[in-house]
């Protein structure tokens, strides 16, 4: 049978994946697609770094649009990153009856329900395994192993520059700014890290992962979004001391007002496997309610492990090249006119529990004082931890973990007990979630 034509748009840390894996398990894939995968055109404006990374194994040019003009490539794979440029392209390979694969998760959680509409109306497909999670095949598995269930929640550890970060300050007891650094010199993080320590980055993932869990459009710009930069490294510690790990976590749960769609440092019991994921790797769980809790776990970037999911999406494409369009699977695992514009659920009116911790002055009734506020917020306390404050004698650190309550309700209670004049620095507040 007649091969399949792949052109690449990008050839960078994972596009020479993609080629490496392809011309070394050629054989291997071949036996599971049913027929040859090709790649047969790359472009880069470095010409000549890319004939150093294929060599005469492919033609190389400066143009992507030479690509997408030629009629023999039957599948794109666009990775060069970004929203505009990339979007031009994706669009233009549809309209030219091209499939196409992509790692850009944000361009899919921006611009994906413009771009899964042209490609359905011109009857090809668009594969994203890449786009989250690296190599995990997470979205395999919400778009067909969970078809099932109907999903309850998904929580997912989804940046690993971010992971390792919070790793490093839990294992050496470092603030945030050191480790930082630390991690940029060791090529973890990214010389402008911001996308993945302002959590953006994680938000992206969670979006694409909340509309094939809920069969909803992807809409990010409804996320809450919060990233790692005000983290301290006695929070870190305090958690711990009580029995949770920090982790900045994408959640994405149904509730009875809509879907709650969030990404935040959130503390999770350090016996969940979940919480003891550490460096750079990932992991997801999801919640359905046929199948319960299910936990994937591997590397979330990388060259080859991206390339592994990449050549995943070549090949189910491969096998479903000639089949009708309607008998594929939706992009978004729901027929298209099943997608149901459920609502976001803004922040304020997420039901969770909360971490705080409060430096007061170490005098009589204090305590007594925050209490009361909580009591009359009606905000139950599930454990109280008192220690001295690194600020000197005169003060002391109270942590509070409380019980389950809408977001709101802690809002306008935190207010009331900054206002306290024993209260004698910003009140840190983090979300806790059980993942039970």
């Amino acid at each position: 049978m007649k091969p399949i034509k792949v052109g690449l748009l990008g050839i960078g840390t994972v596009g020479s994946g993609v080629f490496e894996v392809l011309r070394r398990n050629q054989e291997e894939i071949k036996r599971r697609a049913g027929r040859g995968i090709e790649l047969v055109m790359v472009s880069r404006r470095d010409l000549a770094k890319a004939r150093e990374i294929v060599g005469d194994h492919a033609q190389v040019v400066a143009d992507p649009r030479d690509i997408i003009r030629n009629p023999e490539i039957d599948i794109v794979v666009e990775l060069i990153g970004g929203y505009t440029l990339a979007r031009e392209l994706v669009l233009e390979a549809i309209a030219a009856g091209k499939h196409v694969v992509t790692a850009n998760k944000a361009l899919l959680a921006v611009h994906g329900t413009e771009i899964f509409a042209a490609a359905r109306d011109r009857g090809v497909m668009v594969a994203f395994e890449a786009a989250v999670a690296g190599g995990i095949p997470i979205i395999k598995a919400l778009r067909e192993g969970l078809t099932a269930n109907q999903i309850q929640w998904v929580a997912g550890i989804i940046n690993g520059t971010t992971n390792f970060i919070l790793s490093e300050m839990r294992d050496k007891g470092l603030d945030f700014e050191v480790v930082l650094k630390e991690a940029q010199r060791l090529g973890y993080a990214e010389a402008d890290p911001t996308f993945d320590i302002e959590g953006v980055d994680a938000a992206h993932k969670a979006t694409l992962m909340s509309a094939l869990a809920f069969g909803i459009p992807v809409q990010f710009d409804r996320a809450h979004v919060e990233g790692i930069t005000k983290l301290q490294a006695a929070d870190i510690r305090y958690a711990e001391q009580l029995g949770y790990r920090i982790k900045l976590l994408g959640i994405a749960r149904r509730q009875a007002a809509g879907i709650e769609l969030r990404v935040h440092p959130t503390l999770v019991p350090s016996k969940r496997l979940i919480a003891n994921v550490e460096g750079a790797m990932n992991a997801v769980m999801v919640q359905g309610d046929a199948v319960g809790t299910t936990l994937y776990y591997g590397k979330g970037a990388g060259s080859e492990p991206t390339a592994s999911a990449v050549i995943a999406d070549l090949v189910d494409i491969t096998r479903l090249h000639t089949a009708d369009p309607e008998q594929r699977v939706p992009h978004l695992a729901f027929q298209p006119d099943e997608l149901h514009a459920t609502p976001i659920v803004a922040i304020d009116q997420v039901v969770t529990s909360f971490y705080l911790r409060l430096q007061v002055a170490d005098q009589k009734g204090v305590l007594a004082a925050i209490t009361r506020i909580l009591a009359e917020s009606d905000i139950s306390i599930d454990a109280v931890l008192q220690r001295e404050s690194a600020e000197g004698e005169n003060s002391t650190d109270v942590i509070i973990l409380t019980h389950e309550t809408v977001e709101g309700r802690m809002r306008a209670a935190l207010v009331q007990m900054q206002a306290l004049p024993t209260v004698l620095a910003p009140i840190v507040s983090l979300r806790k979630e059980e993942l039970a």
